[in-house]
C-alpha cells in the first residue's frame, strides 16, 4: 500500500484519477487522500466535510463512490404522534432531516392536533415493487403469441425470478403493448427491503429465460419506464409501486379551535380550492396535496431511503369532509417506496433514525417493519397536511416562515 501523501501528489499531478485511489489505499485512507488532493487542487479547506462518523470500509461498493467525506443536515423530531395502524400501534416520535425552517414545527402542531383527536388510522393496501423491461419485435404478428407464451409460462418465470433472492417473490406480470413493443410490468414482494435492486436482478434473469425460449423477443432494456422509477406517472398512481398506504383522522372541533386556531369548514374549503381545483387547473397528474414532498423528503433523508424516489413517493391525494363541526381528513400515497433494510439504512445515523421509530432491520414476520414504517410516514404526512391547510386558513404561513425560517420578529 502507498502512503496517503504519495497518492495525493499523484492525484495533483494527474498521474492517477480519483476512482483509482481505491486500488492503492484502504477505504478510509482513500477518502482522506481524495479530500486532501481536492483541497490542494482548489485551494480551499474542507474540514467539515471530512468530519463524519461513517466508516467508509462499510459503504465501499455499496453506497457511494469517489467519497471525500459527508454532509450534515439538521435533524429534528416531531411527535409523539398516535398511530392506529395494522403494524404501527402506539405513540411515535418521527425524525425529519431538513434545512427548511418552520417545517418541523408545522408537522409537530399537526401531529398534536391529530393525537389529541384520538390519533391517525393507517393501512397499507398494497405492497409491491415493480420493474418493466421493454421487448422489441420485428412485427406485431408475434405479439399475441408472445403474450400467450408469458401467460402459459408464469410458473416457470416465477421460479426463475424467485431463485435470485431469498426475500423477493414474483406476484404477477402485467403486459402493456404499443405497436411492435411490449412492456412486462413485473410486481414483486420484497420483504422489508425497498427492493428496487432486488427486482432488477430478478427481472434480468427472467429476460434471459424469455429470450432463450421465445427467440423473436428482443429485450432492449430491463427498465422500460413502465415500472416507473423516479418519475411521476399515471401507472404508479393507478396501480401503485412500493407501498400504497392510506391514513385518516377525525379532528375534533375543540382541537381545531384551540390547537389549529381555525374551523373545519374553512380548512375543507381551502383543501378543495387549493389541492383539488388549483392542482387540476395547473395540470398536475397526481399531486393533489399541499406538501407531501416536504415530509416524505425529510423522512427519506433521515432514514437512508433513495431520495430520488421522492418524485413518486410524494404523489398522492388529500381528502377532507366536514362532519358536524369536526374535520375528517385522509391522505392517500399510492407509491411510497421505502425499506428498513439495505441501501442507505445501514449508515450509522440513518440506522439510529429508524430505531427511533422501532423499525430498523427485518421485521417478524418479514415485511412487517417496512409496512409499519409506511404507516408512520403516512400518519406524519397527514399531520403536515392538516397543519398547513390550517396555517393557510389562518394566514399564518408567511409569519411562520419569517419567524422560524428567517429568525424575524413578527
Amino acid at each position: 500500500m502507498m502512503k496517503i501523501d504519495e497518492v495525493v501528489e499523484k492525484l495533483i499531478k494527474g498521474e492517477i484519477s480519483f476512482h483509482e485511489i481505491d486500488n492503492l489505499l484502504e477505504a478510509n485512507a482513500a477518502m482522506v487522500a481524495r479530500r486532501l488532493a481536492l483541497e490542494k487542487i482548489l485551494g480551499i479547506g474542507l474540514p467539515s466535510i471530512g468530519s463524519t462518523v461513517i466508516d467508509y470500509s462499510e459503504i465501499k461498493n455499496k453506497n457511494a463512490e469517489n467519497v471525500i467525506g459527508a454532509v450534515q443536515i439538521p435533524l429534528g423530531i416531531v411527535g409523539p404522534i398516535r398511530v392506529n395502524g395494522d403494524y404501527a400501534k402506539g405513540d411515535f416520535y418521527v425524525p425529519l432531516a431538513t434545512t427548511e425552517g418552520a417545517l418541523i414545527a408545522s408537522v409537530n402542531r399537526g401531529s398534536k392536533a391529530a393525537t389529541l383527536s384520538g390519533g391517525v388510522r393507517a393501512k397499507v393496501l398494497k405492497d409491491e415493487m415493480t420493474r418493466a423491461p421493454v421487448f422489441r419485435f420485428d412485427s406485431i404478428e408475434e405479439i399475441p403469441n408472445f403474450l400467450k407464451f408469458i401467460e402459459e409460462n408464469v410458473e416457470k418465470i416465477k421460479n426463475v425470478a424467485d431463485s435470485t433472492s431469498s426475500h423477493g417473490r414474483l406476484k404477477f406480470i402485467t403486459p402493456f403493448v404499443l405497436g411492435n413493443n411490449v412492456w412486462l410490468r413485473f410486481s414483486f414482494e420484497t420483504g422489508d427491503a425497498m427492493g428496487m435492486n432486488m427486482v432488477t436482478i430478478a427481472v434480468e434473469k427472467v429476460c434471459e429465460f424469455i429470450e432463450e425460449n421465445f427467440p423473436s423477443a428482443d429485450c432492449l432494456a430491463v427498465s422500460g419506464n413502465m415500472c416507473s422509477d423516479k418519475k411521476q406517472t399515471n401507472v404508479n398512481s393507478l396501480f401503485g409501486r412500493g407501498k400504497t398506504v392510506v391514513a385518516e383522522a377525525l379532528v375534533k372541533k375543540d382541537v381545531i379551535k384551540n390547537v389549529l386556531r381555525s374551523n373545519a369548514q374553512l380548512i375543507h374549503d381551502i383543501n378543495l380550492r387549493k389541492n383539488w381545483l388549483g392542482t387540476a387547473r395547473a395540470g398536475s397528474l397526481s399531486q393533489f396535496n399541499a406538501h407531501f414532498a416536504n415530509i416524505v423528503t425529510a423522512i427519506f433523508i433521515a432514514t437512508g431511503q433513495d431520495v430520488a424516489q421522492v418524485v413518486e413517493s410524494s404523489s398522492g391525494y388529500t381528502w377532507t369532509e366536514v362532519r358536524g363541526e369536526d374535520l375528517y381528513i385522509s391522505v392517500t400515497l399510492p407509491s411510497l417506496e421505502v425499506g428498513t433494510v439495505g441501501g442507505g439504512t445501514r449508515l450509522p445515523t440513518q440506522k439510529e433514525a429508524l430505531s427511533i421509530m422501532g423499525v430498523y432491520g427485518s421485521g417478524n414476520p418479514p415485511s412487517s417493519n417496512a409496512k409499519k414504517f409506511a404507516e408512520i410516514i403516512a400518519s406524519t404526512v397527514l399531520s403536515g397536511e392538516l397543519n398547513l391547510l390550517a396555517a393557510l386558513a389562518n394566514r399564518e404561513l408567511g409569519k411562520a416562515h419569517a419567524r422560524l425560517g428567517r429568525a424575524m420578529k413578527v
